[in-house]
């Protein structure tokens, strides 16, 4: 195994083995706020404060803090037009 990822290295692929699923890394928080934390993170990235986030998708921004905040859930509709902005699959959301 070790080999086969070492071969794979120069083509961009990463040993993930160690690696944690996110969800698993916290469990003190709900789904609900794990996914609010990625789309916080996602914004961030980006460089967008929740006002210019809510300008490009056209969801008021309070929506924008109580989706953060892990209080409003984030349909699939939804989902996609905050991963079309912040560069980032719309499955995160859901």
């Amino acid at each position: 195994m070790k080999a086969s990822v070492e071969t794979l290295k120069p083509l961009g692929f990463v040993d993930t083995s160690d690696v944690v699923p996110w969800r698993d890394a916290y469990p003190e928080y709900s789904e609900a706020q794990l996914i609010g934390k990625a789309m916080a993170g996602a914004r961030y990235r980006e460089g967008m404060t929740q006002t210019q986030l809510a300008e490009l998708t056209g969801i008021p921004q309070r929506h924008i803090s109580e989706m953060e905040n892990g209080k409003r859930p984030i349909g699939k509709e939804m989902a996609k037009r905050l991963g079309k902005a912040l560069n980032i699959g719309y499955k995160t959301f859901l």
